[in-house]
């Protein structure tokens, strides 16, 4: 028996170990993501945090390090990672991972754009002329960027391919029937409506039903002030809307100053893997943010 046991370990020793696919996503969904499609074949490093504002991230030494190395970029795309992101291709020198290779991956190539503007000037703040990049508020993204980034894993590593493909379709299975149970849980949010910190959950919005009626900032990224801040109070009076949304990384002090002249209840969403600690998948996001909705409108 001894010798078997032996024989076994020493040809399992012997086999080729399955490819490890070095990936840096850029924020916490997509890494989530390449977890669930690329399984044990991938090796994945997120350069932001859900308590970071993506928009603002540091490129830093150990990110450009990591990009050195990395084999695939999984990136939103869409202008959200234009202050950093560009810098961190250049200083990495790592020609599979640049714009146009097979190594680099925007998300927002797979999904269908919401609130593209029709100009754009600084004077409007910072505002994203691709579009709104906050599409992972909607799961039905989720599934379009799933099957796109399958594409891309399996281009960098074709020996993964049919792995890829079967995490793929157990995915995607699981996927849809945790959205047919979100919509009926969120049905009762639908016409609801609420304003938002920044311009960040138009995505949200439009899949529940819900409707936006308006932000604190003045313009995006801009910090309101008391003033604007007064005139939102004055909006409300007679009319308010049912929550105020901001996500975990944002700041709670324009939110708390409304919601306590108002009455308006803030309601803090993870917006990413990690925002909350109920969110500790994709599937715990949408687990976590429905709960939070729910429990704001259900409150007397």
């Amino acid at each position: 028996m001894m010798k078997r046991i032996l024989a076994l370990l020493l040809l399992l020793c012997a086999l080729p170990a399955a490819a490890t696919v070095k990936v840096l996503a850029t924020v916490p969904e997509w890494g989530a993501l390449v977890r669930e499609i690329g399984g044990d074949r991938v090796d994945v490093m997120v350069a932001s945090t859900a308590m970071q504002d993506p928009h603002r991230i540091e490129a830093r030494p150990s990110l450009i390090a990591r990009a050195r190395t990395a084999e695939l970029i999984v990136a939103t795309g869409a202008d959200l990672e234009i202050g950093w992101l560009p810098l961190l291709l250049r200083e990495s020198g790592n020609n599979r991972i640049q714009l146009g290779q097979p190594g680099y991956f925007e998300a927002a190539t797979a999904v269908q754009l919401r609130d593209v503007p029709q100009v754009v000037d600084r004077s409007m703040g910072d505002v994203h002329a691709a579009g709104d990049p906050h599409f992972q508020l909607d799961p039905r993204n989720i599934l379009l960027v799933a099957a796109a980034l399958f594409e891309h894993l399996a281009q960098v590593d074709p020996a993964g391919a049919a792995a890829y493909r079967n995490n793929l379709d157990r995915f995607a299975e699981r996927w849809r029937a945790a959205m047919t149970r979100w919509e009926v849980e969120g049905a009762g949010l639908k016409g609801r409506t609420f304003l938002q910190v920044h311009r960040s959950f138009g995505y949200l919005a439009h899949w529940l039903g819900m409707e936006v009626r308006g932000e604190l900032e003045p313009k995006p990224g801009i910090e309101p002030g008391s003033a604007h801040l007064g005139s939102i109070v004055e909006s409300q009076r007679n009319a308010p809307a049912a929550m105020i949304l901001r996500a975990a990384y944002q700041t709670e002090a324009a939110a708390r100053w409304v919601s306590e002249r108002t009455g308006i209840p803030v309601v803090t969403l993870p917006f990413t893997v990690g925002g909350t600690p109920q969110a500790t998948d994709l599937f715990g996001f949408f687990d976590d943010t429905l709960a939070r909705l729910k429990s704001a409108v259900q409150k007397p």
